[in-house]
Formats: structure tokens, sequence, C-alpha cells
């Protein structure tokens, strides 16, 4: 099948540069695939969902390669799940247990969900490397009574943490996880001591998906060749978590940007006082700058960006990487955010 965001970015010389991370762009297809036109959702509903997401970003060639899968389906009856995708594209720190009771009280199934959850994020994902991409390439800035279906998991006396921190944190789920896996949702975790996670076990409930977004995830943040450093990385994915609210995200990359840089007071820094803290050096200011412009909605992030980055040294592949990053956490963020909460581990209490 044609590779959507090559598609919609339509450069020529994209490919070749894009294939500096293969298993990013390939599995990016292939999530696309799994999520738009996997069979857990009527095609209505995803692609509605989907140009919800679009539509909030201002990513012109992404909403109207949706309008027109919408066009050629009936009308969506499902209030809920379409006012969480607003919600999640616009709000997503705004996720809660009563969000996840609503679509449970409209008759949606965990898998249902857990796939709804998935889409969302991975639309977030893939209109900002295709924005991202489009300003590299000189574009000009795109703008300035239902049966039950499940019961929501609440932790009423749970101990959740009340800012940003840098050490770690748990994560409880309100959708029910996996209790059993599949050899198929086994073989999507890729690896294996993830079965414990029960973050993982409720992503596996969408197994051609969770497998199709962990192979982007790792190609994005573990290729290393040729591009943008892992301490750089790990920043990205912590100015996104930071700028969204997911306290939970923003505590496993912060403290990864710590062990990879070294950096501690600057990480902290960033937690404590926000995306507009001086972090240190050029290079960690412009990586900061993209990744926050990247998260806004609309997208803000343009050709201003990608000089601030060259300036500071970083080329081409190194360029993707942040864009890549920031995009990713897009999608990250947005399934901690909407289905389960962070929880303040005994010891730091």
């Amino acid at each position: 099948m044609t590779d959507i965001i090559s598609l919609l970015i339509d450069e020529p010389a994209l490919d070749a540069l894009r294939q500096a991370r293969p298993q990013a762009k390939e599995n990016a297809q292939e999530a696309f695939e799994a999520l738009l036109e996997g069979d857990l959702l009527t095609a209505g509903l995803r692609y509605r969902l989907a140009l919800i997401v679009a539509e909030a970003s201002g990513v012109e060639p992404a909403v109207a390669f949706y309008r027109d899968l919408v066009a050629d389906e009936p009308e969506v009856a499902a209030p809920a799940a379409l006012h969480w995708a607003y919600q999640l594209a616009t709000r997503p720190a705004s996720a809660n247990a009563a969000d996840i009771e609503e679509l449970a009280r409209e008759g949606w199934s965990p898998d249902q969900v857990v796939a709804m959850g998935q889409l969302i994020g991975f639309v977030a994902f893939q209109v900002r490397v295709i924005h991202g991409l489009r300003v590299m390439f000189s574009y000009e800035p795109l703008r300035d009574a239902v049966p039950r279906g499940f019961e929501v998991r609440t932790y009423p006396g749970m101990a959740r943490p009340a800012h940003f921190v840098s050490h770690s944190l748990g994560w409880r789920p309100w959708v029910p996880p996996a209790e059993e896996l599949t050899e198929e949702q086994r073989a999507a975790l890729i690896k294996p001591e993830r079965e414990k996670s029960e973050y993982f076990r409720l992503l596996a409930r969408d197994p051609r998906a969770l497998k199709a977004r962990t192979l982007t995830d790792l190609d994005i943040f573990y290729n290393t060749e040729g591009g943008l450093g892992r301490a750089e990385r790990e920043l990205a994915a912590t100015v996104v978590s930071r700028v969204n609210g997911c306290v939970y995200c923003a505590s496993v990359h912060a403290g990864r940007a710590i062990q990879e840089s070294g950096r501690r007071e600057d990480i902290e820094r960033l937690l404590s006082e926000g995306v507009a803290a001086d972090l240190g050096s050029a290079q960690w200011n412009a990586v900061r700058d993209a990744a926050r412009a990247l998260t806004d909605t609309p997208i803000t992030f343009n050709i201003s960006h990608v000089r601030a980055l060259r300036e500071a040294g970083l080329n081409d592949t190194a360029v993707v990487d942040v864009i890549n990053s920031a995009a990713f956490f897009q999608w990250a963020n947005r399934l901690m955010l909407s289905l389960g909460e962070p929880e303040l581990p005994r010891r730091f209490r």
C-alpha cells in the first residue's frame, strides 16, 4: 500500500531521508493499516475519529485525506467516542476515568476503547510528522441505553503525584488489561518482560497496532546512527509530556534524559519551571522549542525551528529525529492520559 505519510508530504527527496529510520517509516505505515483498516471499529467511526484529530492539528493535507474517507461512509452515532477524540486532540491532560465511564455506557468493549485510544494517539503522531517534514522541505506553515461494555476501574484511595517528578511512578489502568495473553499478543510485546506491565497488557488488546507502535518507538528512540543523541530524544519526549500534562511520561523520560546526559539540573528545571526554562545550551533550547511547537494545537512548528536546530549543529537526519521523537509522544501521552492514571509509589510518599 502507498505510504500515507509520504503521500501527504508529496516531496520526492523525502523517502531517502526517512529511510535513515526504516523501521519508523515502515511501522508507521503498518500502524496506519492496523488502526485505520482494522475490524474492531466501523470504517465510518475510524475515519471520523482521525478527521477530528487532523482538523484540530490544522494540517491541511491530512484534513483533506481523512475528509475524503469520511465522505464515503454513513454518519456515525457515537457521541462519547467523538467527544473523547476531540478532547484528546485538544486537551489530553483533561482525560479522566469519567470519560472511560461514558464510553463503557455507550457500549464499547475494552478492546474497542484501546483501539480508539491507539487510533487517536497515532493520528496525533502522524500529522506532526507530516507537518514537521513539510516544513523541512520549505513549505509554508499550514496555519498559525446500550448494554454496558465493561466496568471501569477506579482507585479512590490511591496516592497520586502532585507535580512533575524525575523519579519512577506507577500507572493504573481504567480499562481492564488482557488477563491471559494469546501467542499473537505476546509476540506483539516485542520485549517479553513487558508481559508484567498492566499498560502493555492493555495495549495488547490490539496486538497488530501494538507491534507496529513498538517497532516505530524503538527505531525513533534507539536508532542513533548518523543522527540525534539519545539524551536529546529523551529531552524532546520530556518537553512534549510537560506541555501535554502527562506526569507519568515526563517522569520516565526525564529520568532517561538525566541518565543519558548527566544534566540533572537542566531537566529538573524543565520539570519545575516549565518549557520556558533555559536548558543550559543552544542545542537543548532548540530541541525544546521545536518539540514545544510540534505539540501546539494547531501546530506552530515552522522553518525558524528547523533553522535553529541546524545552527545548533544538527544535520538533517538529526532534525528528522527531533520531529519523530516529538511527534511520537503525542501518541504516547494520549494513551497514558486517556486509559489510566499515575500512582505515587509508597517510597516517595
